[in-house]
């Protein structure tokens, strides 16, 4: 049964200082993907690169101190792709592929435009270039897990203050029309919300006032995959007994 865990680790030195690495060596995962690494490979150590026998694959970001994604897997890939093929979000090392027989692990960071409304447009930028990419890998036909930090909350449910953010980035209409198409047209599942449709299930929670402690979050890390594997996810959990980073970790257990 694959165990499967996405966590924006929100700097992976910050991360493993708080005990991320020693917490991941226990959850027997398959595959680990994070995203936000805010490090240059000179940056990696050989415990960040290959914790505890793990195999690790990195997408750097050119700008130091920025993004970055990975992906570790117990077992060697049979192939890794960095980047989708855009130079301008490529070179912020938002995207990690990694194929396993007929199985593709994603590690994916979309950006964020709440800093400013060129990040924001920037953040359309992508949208618009990554949805033919989903496309792409559909028509592969193989199972496709994507993990990552989407930073959009889908709908009302998925984060603590719908009322006062339909008007904020990561909830905005236009974003959560597009997640909609990522679903419903082109075709992947919300695994999490096939399997847990409760409230305040959230993934990443303000350092402002006491948006952890009160549980005023967002939902925006996600499972997205293809049918059949999301048919296959057996339980998930959101884990929040120790603080790794601003973000929680997205544990799906599936059988294949």
């Amino acid at each position: 049964m694959p165990k499967i865990i996405s966590a924006n680790l929100n700097g992976i030195r910050s991360a493993h200082k708080k005990g991320f690495f020693n917490w991941m060596a226990n959850q027997t995962a398959d595959f680990v993907c994070v995203q936000e690494l805010k490090a240059q490979l000179p940056d990696m150590t050989e415990e960040f690169l290959t914790p505890g026998g793990y195999h690790g694959h990195f997408h750097y970001a050119e700008k130091k101190g920025y993004s970055g994604t990975g992906i570790y897997s117990r077992v060697a890939p049979d192939a890794v792709r960095i980047g989708f093929g855009s130079p301008e979000f490529d070179a912020e090392g938002r995207y990690v592929r990694a194929d396993f027989g007929n199985l593709t692990i994603i590690s994916v960071y979309c950006p964020s435009g709440s800093s400013s409304p060129e990040r924001q447009e920037a953040k359309f930028r992508f949208m618009e270039l990554f949805l033919p990419h989903l496309l792409e890998l559909r028509a592969e036909g193989r199972e496709v897990v994507i993990c990552g930090d989407w930073n959009i909350a889908h709908h009302e449910i998925d984060l603590k203050n719908f009322k006062g953010n339909k008007k904020n980035s990561g909830f905005l209409p236009e974003e959560r029309a597009w997640l909609t198409k990522v679903f419903d047209e082109v075709g992947f599942v919300d695994v999490h919300r096939g399997i847990d449709k409760r409230p305040e299930q959230y993934t990443w929670w303000s350092n402002r006032g006491q948006a952890y402690a009160k549980n005023v979050g967002w939902r925006i890390d996600y499972h997205v995959a293809t049918p059949g594997i999301a048919a296959q996810a057996r339980e998930v959990s959101i884990y929040k007994d120790e603080r790794f980073s601003d973000h929680a970790p997205l544990i799906i257990d599936y059988r294949l």
